[in-house]
């Protein structure tokens, strides 16, 4: 009983979350948390990865939204253009974001499993079975491999942001509802009064 009432006190006092305390996810954001060129060539040779063309990547996906953008001709006006060509944007960065997000997750583990002053079990940095890595080494791998998908991410949705610009010429910020505007007082007065004619008798 007395748990039960507990558990109900406490999903009354937590407020969700307004739309207004989320961060924005934007490019600056983005580009913080994913893997700069320097750090992306190191892995390349590290690890013997392929190359992460970024140059390529950027360039393509700019060409490509500003090619889906000319074909609507006359079918969206300017603002709708812009309005959808936002929402795609945001799609580009927000998926980078997220491999962003999943590369610092797996780069922390790799650490985490290699570090002997933060890992207590020594038995992962000894030598897997015959023939296999061990689960430090995968672990190490897979988080360079997620360091450039993250990069590669990284250039389509910088690609992205630059046609925007040259297609609306302005620059992309991420979407945020319009805040409701607070009643005015003389508003709030009018609602009372109508108000009052809806008394009961």
């Amino acid at each position: 009983m007395t748990r039960k009432s507990t558990q109900t006190s406490a999903k009354t006092t937590t407020q969700p979350r307004s739309r207004s305390d989320r961060q924005s996810i934007t490019f600056e954001l983005v580009a913080r948390l994913a893997p700069h060129h320097g750090l992306a060539d190191n892995l390349v040779r590290t690890f013997g990865l392929d190359l992460v063309d970024y140059d390529g990547i950027r360039d393509a996906t700019g060409e490509h939204i500003a090619a889906t953008a000319k074909a609507f001709g006359t079918a969206l006006n300017e603002k709708a253009l812009q309005i959808h060509l936002q929402r795609i944007i945001g799609a580009f960065v927000s998926s980078a974001f997220g491999a962003a997000q999943f590369y610092g997750t797996k780069k922390s583990a790799a650490m985490e499993l290699t570090s002997k002053l933060l890992n207590d079990d020594r038995d992962e940095d000894r030598d897997g079975p015959a023939g296999f890595e061990s689960k430090a080494e995968r672990a190490r791998l897979f988080a360079a491999e997620m360091a450039l998908q993250s990069f590669a991410l990284l250039a389509a949705a910088e690609g992205a942001i630059t046609a925007y610009a040259d297609i609306t010429g302005e620059d992309w910020k991420p979407y945020e509802a319009p805040t409701t505007p607070a009643a005015s007082v003389s508003r709030k007065s009018a609602a009372v009064e109508m108000a009052a004619f809806e008394m009961a008798a």
